[in-house]
């Protein structure tokens, strides 16, 4: 591949961000093939427990009544961790919360995917991550005081070490630390949303020339891993353990573990570098409903429309040109026809077409995976587009009742689709915020022949 010069990329492209590496765990996959594969083959990998593999606690609920769900997706190898490797003693490996350890692992993981050692890096490599409540130090270091007294009693592993191996501050410094890395590292926290915002700050972090390279994403695995949740009626959680998203019979959504990151890069270096570039992200924006909401956990569709139609606007983007949207889609009843609401008041403002764009979620497989939620969905996307394949909406029958439809962009599909390459835009995703992708870019004569551009809100 022969690398072109700024002066032969489209002018709109300058200020484009290149994602040119990726790397996670999801349930029921340890890499992201593994997730690939499971997504076109239709599996949802959310786990179901009897009692014996329940703690007390839960144990006793789910005899309470047909209210208590026993599922959840999890991580096989949560506790797996090559502390040697990372220059970590034992002893401060098992003082660490397993979300530190699992996620510095997937930043070596993410530069590795993209061919790069962060040790031998000229530049500056930034990271952009967040995680979820560290329940390890609840569930057990805190439970089994002679544990932390040993720890700290005998000085193998002081009190302050303890706080750093489980605070969320300290997510990222200390990947910056073990890697490398020389670029801002922040910690990001905005619940469900911190993967996606956490791209967002890195991009513009890209776009400042606050660093050469960043890594962003998010981490969620709490403690104990196989446990259940309580129904209720107009709650967030799913009464029968399975996550339908937009489907007539959803009624919540699952909770579940997970981890991933992208590596990114400014366009038009990536390109001079000869990395591989598996997607472009155009544009992004964050937002916050405010008050214009049911509820404090409510969504708002104005203030998503505001949110998406700034990420295009940023991106210059037509919604009209946009075939696929991998949505937050956490299969509510509320939530799941206001997001189709916003994401169609943005699309009308544009075009009156009809069934042009499918929307689609990788939650009915794997769950909801909180603080990395955003991010799985752009990895998602991205795999789709290298494969040119839409994967099935798990669960998907009919649509929820309160979703309009049959005046809409947009329409669900139950089973996988091809997705073809064509010369524009093609692709778009939403979590909250929104993401819209590309596929590979390809360079003939050192002119890029076909770029589709993504747009991160």
């Amino acid at each position: 591949m022969k690398s072109p010069e700024q002066s032969d990329l489209q002018p709109e492209l300058l200020d484009a961000i290149a994602i040119i590496g990726m790397a996670g765990q999801f349930p029921g996959a340890n890499d992201v093939t593994a997730f690939w594969n499971n997504l076109v083959d239709g599996k949802v990998t959310i786990s179901r427990f009897d009692a014996a593999e329940l703690t007390a606690r839960n144990a006793g609920a789910i005899e309470q009544g047909a209210d208590f769900v026993a599922a959840r997706g999890i991580l096989d190898d949560a506790g797996m961790f090559d502390a040697e490797h990372f220059g970590i003693s034992p002893r401060e490996a098992d003082a660490m919360d397993p979300q530190h350890r699992v996620f510095l692992e997937t930043c070596s993981n993410a530069l590795e995917d993209a061919g790069y050692i962060s040790s031998e890096y000229e530049g500056e490599i930034g990271l952009f991550a967040g995680c979820s409540l560290n329940t390890y130090l609840l569930a057990n270091l805190s439970k089994d005081r002679g544990f932390l007294d040993e720890l700290t009693g005998n000085y193998q592993v002081g009190e302050f070490q303890v706080a750093l191996g489980n605070d969320k501050d300290f997510l990222t410094t200390r990947v910056a630390y073990k890697l490398n890395l020389r670029g801002p590292c922040v910690t990001v926290q905005s619940a469900c949303a911190t993967s996606l915002v956490a791209i967002c700050q890195a991009g513009q972090a890209l776009l400042n020339y606050q660093c050469d390279m960043a890594l962003a994403g998010g981490v969620s695995i709490t403690f104990p891993q196989e446990r259940g949740h309580t129904y209720q009626e107009g709650g967030i959680v799913s009464h029968d353990g399975h996550c339908r998203p937009f489907d007539a019979a959803a009624t919540g959504t699952v909770f579940g573990h997970g981890v991933g990151v992208v590596l990114l890069k400014r366009l038009d270096e990536a390109m001079r570098d000869g990395d591989h570039v598996a997607a472009v992200i155009r544009g992004f924006a964050v937002n916050n409903d405010g008050s214009a909401k049911a509820g404090y956990m409510a969504p708002g569709v104005d203030g998503q429309a505001r949110v998406i139609a700034a990420a295009q606007a940023m991106a210059g983007l037509d919604p009209a040109s946009i075939t696929y949207i991998e949505a937050h889609g956490t299969g509510t009843p509320l939530g799941d026809p206001i997001e189709v609401a916003a994401l169609t008041k943005v699309f009308r403002n544009a075009t009156d077409e009809r069934s042009f764009c499918t929307i689609g979620t990788a939650k009915g497989n794997v769950g909801h995976l909180d603080c990395a939620a955003g991010v799985t969905g752009v990895i998602k996307t991205v795999l789709s587009m290298q494969h040119e394949t839409l994967p099935g909406l798990a669960h998907y029958i009919s649509p929820n009742r309160n979703i309009e439809l049959t005046d809409s962009p947009f329409v669900f599909r139950g089973q996988n689709t091809p997705w073809t390459s064509s010369e524009t835009i093609t692709a778009m995703g939403i979590s909250r915020l929104a993401f819209l992708a590309s596929p590979p870019i390809e360079v003939t004569d050192s002119k890029p022949t076909r770029i589709r551009i993504a747009t991160v809100a």
